[in-house]
Parts: C-alpha cells; sequence; structure tokens
C-alpha cells in the first residue's frame, strides 16, 4: 500500500473494484481473455496474435506518453471497438459469480469505513457487472453509488467518473480519497482533481486503510 495524499476531512472513499476490492488473478485474467477473444473472432484471428497486437500497441502507447499505462477499454476503441460494444461485450460475457464468493473480512471492514465516510465504485466494467460483482463479494448494500463505464461512455482515468462519484456521495473532491490498485488508471487523475489517493496491493490492504481512517 502506498500512500500519496490523505485530506485532513474525509467525507467520501472513492474505490476501483476490480483487483482492489477483491484478488483473484484467474478473475481478472478471465475478463481480459473474454474481451480479446471476441475481438480476435472479429478480426479472424488467434487469441494469441491479436493479444499479441494488443500489447504491442499498449507498449508504443505508454512510450509515447512517459510511461502511462492505457486501459483495455480504451485500447479497444484505437482498434475500432467504440465504448459502447464494449459495454455490450462486457455485460455478455464477463461472469464474477463463477471466480468470486462473499467475503466476509471485506464486509466487516468497509461496514466500519461506512462509520467515517460515504462508499462509492468506479469501475471500467458497466455497472451491471459492478453490481453482479458487488453482490457476489456480499457487499453491494453497502456501497451507495456506483459510477460505470455505460455512466458517461469513458473509461478511466475520465475526471467526469470520478467528479459524479464524489457529487452523488455528497462530498467535495478535496474531502474524496481515490483507493484503486492502478495508478495510472485510478490514483494519477484524481490527485489531479485535489482528492486523496491510495495505491493497494488488493483487497488485504483494507484494514490498514480503516486504522487509517480511524487514526485521522
Amino acid at each position: 500500500m502506498k500512500l500519496f495524499h490523505i485530506p485532513r476531512r474525509v467525507r467520501g472513499l472513492i474505490f476501483d473494484m476490480d483487483g482492489t476490492l477483491y484478488t483473484n488473478h484467474a478473475y481478472g485474467e478471465h475478463q481480459n481473455v473474454v474481451l480479446i477473444q471476441r475481438l480476435a473472432e472479429l478480426r479472424g484471428l488467434s487469441y494469441e496474435e491479436m493479444n499479441a497486437q494488443i500489447d504491442e500497441y499498449r507498449r508504443h502507447w505508454a512510450q509515447s506518453h512517459q510511461g502511462e499505462k492505457l486501459s483495455l477499454g480504451n485500447t479497444m476503441v484505437a482498434f475500432g471497438i467504440p465504448i459502447e460494444e464494449s459495454i455490450r461485450w462486457r455485460s455478455e460475457l464477463i461472469n464474477p459469480e463463477h471466480f468470486l464468493s462473499p467475503d466476509p473480512v471485506l464486509r466487516s471492514t468497509l461496514l466500519a469505513m461506512k462509520d467515517y465516510a460515504g462508499l462509492a465504485v468506479v469501475t471500467n466494467n458497466p455497472t451491471d457487472i459492478a453490481q453482479r460483482t458487488l453482490g457476489t463479494l456480499g457487499v453491494l448494500d453497502l456501497f451507495s453509488v456506483i459510477v460505470g463505464l455505460d455512466t458517461f461512455g469513458a473509461s478511466k482515468p475520465h475526471d467526469r467518473s470520478f467528479l459524479k462519484a464524489a457529487e452523488d456521495l455528497q462530498a467535495k473532491p478535496e474531502e474524496c480519497i481515490a483507493i484503486g490498485d492502478r495508478y495510472d488508471i485510478d490514483i494519477a487523475l484524481p490527485l489531479k482533481l485535489g482528492m486523496g489517493g491510495i495505491l493497494v496491493d488488493g483487497a488485504e490492504d483494507m484494514a490498514p486503510i480503516l486504522t487509517l481512517l480511524q487514526n485521522l
């Protein structure tokens, strides 16, 4: 876990979902594989050929953008797949129920966090996948705000998504902390918007974040 900035007053916690609220590498890989496989089928390529093209594009993009990482959703746009189509593919192909299960430790930790701040999720998955994922983990009812890929038709990093989460939490940006596992996607832009930022390695970092809130 790495702290980048912690506001003196915290009214909102804005979480990334995948890789942040759970640690399941198989599910993370599943989400990438099914989307790349669908694109490969459209292009008449093997999965390996399509994946290699995507990796090469992302490498070149990072080299020309000071090492920043590009989300798969925005990469798909570069390959001619509009965000609206990505939304449909994700809703059709991604199955959190096949990989995840209720996490009572996560639930108890998030429940305690709600004593200190409202909870939101900003994800590059559609809101229906977010709801299914959070529901499978047993924590859906703890989040008052979900901003998904379909909310604005834009993949993170995107300022409207983070500002919408803060607004719906009835908090100013400078009263929020963005929490995620990818700096370029989840943390860098919120910091520019005046939010706090915590880079995590996975759900195991939720307990230390609760301790941090309790000690503010």
